[in-house]
This record gives structure tokens, C-alpha cells and sequence, in this order.
């Protein structure tokens, strides 16, 4: 993984674009200390985070029948 700092990632945006999109892995570096404060990563080697239920968790179920209608005044509730 490459580090570099906020002044780099600006003079240098595109070329640091183009070796993300090519499968480089970049922490951004800020401040005296160069504390790491982000990381550009690929989009492809991005884990989809998974969707918290919350509170509801399995506390019920919905069925849709294939003869399920609802009227648009009824969907309004006109």
C-alpha cells in the first residue's frame, strides 16, 4: 500500500485515480505526525456492508400472492 499526503493526492488527482482504478491501494496522509486520516481503495475489492434490520429484526413476515391488487385510491387512501 502506497501512502502519500493531502498536498500529493492534489498536485498528482488523475495519476492517483488512474492506479486506484488499476488495483492500487492508497492511505492519505495529513498533518506534522502524517497520521493516516483516509484510503482510496478499489471499488471492486469493496466489501458490500451488510444492512442492519435494527430493532424489527425477525419480528414479522410479509407474503405476496401472485393475485395481489391494490387499487390506486385504496394505494392513496382516498
Amino acid at each position: 500500500m502506497k501512502t502519500m499526503t493531502v498536498g500529493d493526492l492534489k498536485a498528482r488527482f488523475s495519476e492517483v485515480i488512474q492506479e486506484v482504478k488499476a488495483g492500487e491501494e492508497i492511505a492519505v496522509t495529513f498533518g506534522k505526525k502524517k497520521e493516516i486520516v483516509a484510503y482510496l481503495v478499489p471499488k471492486s475489492t469493496r466489501k458490500p456492508a451488510k444492512r442492519q434490520l435494527g430493532l424489527l429484526k425477525d419480528k414479522g413476515n410479509v407474503l405476496f400472492t401472485d393475485d395481489f391488487k391494490i387499487t390506486e385510491e385504496e394505494f392513496l387512501g382516498l
